[in-house]
């Protein structure tokens, strides 16, 4: 061992009796029996041993001193007499001979206690994250955070993929969220942006004559937090690959992840290739989402042709989408709770009803039905003890709101949603266009740049609205993971896809001149995504937020409190960049 200690915290065994050592770290607490009897803990970055003080010279020492502050121990090792089963190093102490205090803590109280920092709220846990991160059980995610990254770069340097870092000073590009934009000192009134994703650097790799790339790429998104999305900066294992088909793309993640998954999960199975690949038309049709948890078994009925005239309001003139349930007993609080959940996720309702053990319809809006129980019954396929959830509105909306409801459901009813399992699936298909709801127009549905199929005959002899893309999404547990597609490497398909949503062959070349210019010259067929690696993380440890797997994440408002970012800058600095800020009124 070196960084003068002999040992580190979690290393001394029964087998280390007698020996004379030299232990660092940070005082975590000592409990006193006496003046000069008392039971220190010495943790470090590798866990913790018990250091007994036996003298009142050595009380003097600590009694001086606040916890966390870092000491040095040089002492003998030797038996516990009261051993801790629970600890690797619960079967042997140091007797001190010598402390010497590196560092001290000079605050009397700490924001929280160490091994109870999640318990602190989160904007403190952010203030004070060093501390934080003493927290053994806080620090274990960032280091499984750093044994999963090596894994995945050695599954791809494995698979012959060569990893290749891109540009972090950049252009902007429309990506589809806003830019975080630099003032570039040397070109007034000109910027650089830092990337959303290296997209066209990777194209263009591709261009270059490199066949397989990859990197854990830094992305920079000016958009608002969630759970599942940091807000500011992610990383992405982004891959491309060049003559390469859908198929390939496909092949090279289902070998890569789910061993990941299964060595390093909360859950110890994990879906093998190949995945379940589902159209976007049917997962939204089947499962009310593009991202659909596959844990959970239940699927959406359409109920429109026997409910949409029953006399509830609601439904008239709407689709109407049922989730059928047996055998769930939930309490009318639990679906109170479940349709509250609902409207506040989606802003729509979400009704029921049961068809009792009698064979009677009850509950929710079974008033409304019983003229006509026996067609409910049979378009339903219903069975006594069957619940029913309902959603209703327009086609889109019906059905996003019963993703919702059959996800609140699954989880509701333990027979109806598998248990440690990680289940992937594709999203495949999606539609190349669609009518964007703002402007009414023609609008790209997913990625501009994937090819469509059917090429250029597609284009110009089909529907627009009826074009299908090369597109795909990797889900795991309904949690989008990433999008990827199989690229439009062919300029003349480029500009005709880009024409039929109103933008010509000189738009092209203004927005995405680098990209356009390289496949001018010769581009190889090429296909790539780039799975979320902040989000697969958070899947694999299990946890909700994905602030509790980044080493130091913003916090819901994009801001770092620790280091106090955004923060104001001198006017030097600003006139340097050419920069004046005009704050907007009151």
């Amino acid at each position: 061992m070196t960084q003068s200690r002999t040992h580190n915290c979690n290393e001394l065994r029964l087998s280390d009796a007698g020996k004379q050592v030299t232990l660092v770290g940070w005082f975590e607490n000592i409990r006193k029996v006496s003046k000069n009897l008392g039971f220190l803990i010495l943790r470090d970055f590798y866990g913790t041993t018990q250091v007994v003080i036996e003298t009142e010279d050595m009380m003097a020492i600590i009694d001086g001193i606040n916890k966390e502050s870092t000491i040095s121990v040089t002492g003998t090792v030797r038996e516990r007499s009261s051993k801790n089963a629970d600890l690797p190093t619960g079967e042997i102490e140091v007797v001190p001979e010598n402390i010497e205090i590196l560092s001290k803590c000079i605050y009397n109280a700490l924001p929280f206690e160490i091994n109870q920092s999640k318990d602190a709220d989160e904007n403190t846990r952010l203030k004070y994250r060093y501390l934080d991160l003493r927290n053994p059980a806080v620090k274990s995610k960032i280091v499984l955070r750093s044994k999963i990254v090596a894994e995945l770069r050695n599954k791809m340097t494995d698979l012959g993929f060569l990893e290749i870092t891109t540009p972090i000073l950049t252009c902007s590009s429309p990506e589809g969220a806003r830019d975080y934009l630099v003032p570039a000192r040397n070109h007034p009134g000109k910027f650089y942006a830092l990337p959303q994703a290296p997209q066209q650097f990777k194209q263009i790799l591709m261009a270059s004559g490199f066949d397989r790339y990859f990197q854990i790429a830094p992305c920079f998104r000016d958009e608002d937090a969630r759970a599942d999305r940091s807000p500011g900066e992610f990383y992405q294992l982004d891959m491309e690959m060049a003559f390469a088909s859908q198929e390939d793309v496909f092949s090279v993640i289902e070998e890569v992840l789910p061993p990941v998954f299964e060595k390093y999960g909360v859950y110890t199975n994990a879906s093998k290739a190949p995945f379940v690949r589902i159209p976007y038309l049917e997962a939204m049709d089947k499962y009310g989402s593009d991202k659909p948890d596959l844990r959970i078994d239940l699927v959406l009925t359409d109920a429109t042709d026997v409910m949409a005239d029953c006399g509830f309001g609601p439904f008239e003139g709407n689709v109407v989408k049922a989730v059928v349930v047996d055998g769930f007993t939930a309490t009318r609080k639990v679906i109170d709770k479940i349709c509250a959940d609902v409207e506040i996720a989606t802003a729509n309702k979400a009704y029921w009803f049961k068809l009792d053990e009698n064979g009677e319809l009850v509950g929710g809006i079974s008033k409304f039905l019983q003229e006509r129980k026996e067609a409910v019954i049979e378009a339903l396929g219903l069975k006594p003890g069957d619940f029913v959830g309902l959603t209703a509105g327009k086609l889109l909306a019906a059905q996003k709101t019963a993703g919702v409801l059959r996800k609140l459901l699954g989880a509701a009813s333990e027979k109806h949603m598998k248990q440690n399992t990680y289940e992937f699936c594709w999203i495949v298909d999606f539609p190349m266009y669609e009518i964007g709801e703002e402007s009414g127009e023609l609008e790209f549905c997913h990625n501009p740049f994937s090819m469509p199929q059917g090429g250029m005959d597609a284009l110009c002899n089909r529907d627009p609205l009826s074009i299908l893309a090369y597109q795909y999404d990797l889900v795991c547990n309904g949690v989008e993971l990433s999008s990827g597609a199989v690229r439009n490497h062919d300029p003349e398909i480029m500009i005709k896809a880009f024409e039929l949503v109103g933008l010509g062959e000189d738009d092209v070349k203004a927005k995405f001149p680098a990209m356009y210019n390289a496949f001018c010259y010769g581009a190889p067929p090429h296909a790539g995504i780039a799975p979320g690696v902040d989000r697969m993380i958070m899947l694999i440890c299990g946890e909700e937020s994905i602030r509790e797997i980044i080493p130091f994440p913003m916090n819901k408002n994009a801001m770092d409190v620790m280091m106090g970012a955004p923060a104001t800058v001198d006017k030097k600095q600003l006139d340097d960049v050419h920069i004046a800020i005009v704050m907007p009124e009151e």
